[in-house]
């Protein structure tokens, strides 16, 4: 559903910002990369079912360079999804380890952000709920929220 008013995202508390994804450095072989892609949506299948691991909301996009951006409750969290012995990461990072390694085939990055409460903002237009609005809620963008700088907290720049 298109939300065609101004809107900000809202979340209690800090929270963690998850960017994940790979690249098809040698695209023609797909016997390489497809099991990377793959491993992706089982984990993300196992964060849905178990909402106390600490996924918020995870939305993914596909081009030579996939990118995931993933929302999670704390860094604590993740990094026990990251090391546990019971979840879909780790026997996928080993196969990753094993059938690519450093060949130079398929490339693959994350980077982490811990967000502190208060130290973000959002503005959306004419979209669906999407990204942090729905990892947590949408609001009207009016009044104190109208403007970037107050969502932030600041005064605006004379």
């Amino acid at each position: 559903m298109i939300h065609r008013e101004r809107l900000t995202a809202t979340i209690d508390g800090d929270f963690v910002v998850f960017l994940i994804g790979m690249r098809l450095n040698q695209p023609w072989k797909v016997h390489k990369w497809w099991p990377v892609a793959a491993a992706m949506p089982g984990m993300i299948s196992e964060l849905r079912r178990q909402p106390e691991l600490g996924l918020l909301h995870a939305e993914m996009w596909f081009s030579r360079t996939l990118i995931m951006v993933q929302y999670w409750r704390s860094m604590d969290q993740l990094m026990a999804y990251a090391t546990s012995k019971e979840a879909a990461h780790l026997p996928a990072w080993k196969a990753f380890n094993q059938s690519v390694g450093t060949d130079g085939t398929v490339g693959i990055w994350h980077e982490t952000f811990a967000v502190a409460a208060g130290a973000y903002e959002s503005v959306y237009v004419n979209m669906p709920a999407f990204g942090l609005g729905r990892a947590g809620s949408l609001e009207a963008a009016t009044g104190r929220k109208q403007s970037a700088a107050n969502r932030l907290g600041r005064s605006p720049q004379a």
